[in-house]
């Protein structure tokens, strides 16, 4: 018995078909993997919020503080020179690659927040918690820059590998100066206690580092999440919000998340550099 053939045109008529029926799910599942990749960083903020809350309870409302200078020396609050401020990335994650500031010299078993999420003992461990999965690094020619200038070749495409976190605590507020960090927020410049926070449930305590994409008043390309600039936080009340849109600019608040304890935080800053 003769079997019939797919003809040409069918087989061409059958392949169109399943290139349609790609371009409308690959967008889709595309879709489907960042979820579940904001989804796991949720959780990642949801410990590390846990963590920074019991670190407080436990050393006098004081968020975890390391103090180091560009050069890698480490100090304690009692021996710091006073131009030499607390390190924001610092308070958890791995060993990272950059040699500034003792990103390289300070692993798991150094940085102080990790003993409140698992039992590190080794620097040399990685910090799975400190990693957001959506974590595609940094395109700033800022730190291309300083890389070069160090004469170093440095992977710059994962921030969790290049500073051993993808997330910061909210540290100072963001200023048009890339030299310095001009307004500390819940970490005092000189170190110290976190101070009061009038609206616990809108000042974000942590988060991943898109946050901080136009500080220094540039942009430092973190589109991380769906190809925007957005940022999941840890709020201080402990709550966890994702996809936070981040303005471009010197934006301290929007209508969903606050750098500042107060609303006239700054205020305080600006009026002594204007004296």
């Amino acid at each position: 018995m003769h079997k019939r053939a797919f003809t040409l045109v069918e087989v061409l008529i059958v392949i169109a078909i399943i290139a349609v029926l790609l371009g409308i799910s690959l967008p889709a599942l595309g879709g489907v993997r960042e979820r579940a990749r904001e989804a796991r960083c949720g959780a990642n903020l949801s410990q590390i919020g846990i963590g920074l809350t019991m670190y407080l309870g436990d050393h006098k409302g004081r968020l975890p503080q390391v103090r180091a200078d560009f050069p890698g020396n480490v100090y304690t609050s009692n021996n710091a020179p006073a131009d030499v401020g607390v390190i924001g990335s610092l308070f958890g994650g791995k060993r990272g690659t950059l040699p500034i500031f003792a990103i390289e010299k300070l692993g798991a078993a150094s940085r102080p927040l990790n003993q409140y999420l698992g039992d590190y003992d080794s620097d040399d461990e990685e910090v799975e918690v400190f990693h957001d999965p959506a974590d595609k690094g940094t395109q700033d020619p800022g730190v291309a820059f300083l890389i070069s200038q160090l004469g170093l070749s440095l992977d710059t495409s994962s921030m969790y590998e290049l500073i051993g976190t993808s997330y910061n605590l909210n540290d100072h507020a963001l200023d048009a100066d890339p030299q310095a960090e001009l307004y500390p927020t819940l970490v005092p410049a000189g170190g110290g206690r976190m101070p009061d926070v009038a609206n616990p449930s809108r000042t974000w305590l942590a988060g991943d580092q898109p946050i901080y994409n136009y500080d220094d008043g540039g942009d430092r390309r973190q589109r991380w999440h769906f190809d925007k600039v957005q940022a999941d936080l840890v709020y201080v009340d402990g709550h966890v919000r994702m996809g936070m849109h981040v303005p471009e600019g010197l934006d301290h608040t929007t209508t969903e998340y606050t750098f500042l304890p107060d609303p006239r935080w700054l205020d305080r800053f600006t009026t002594v550099e204007t004296e």
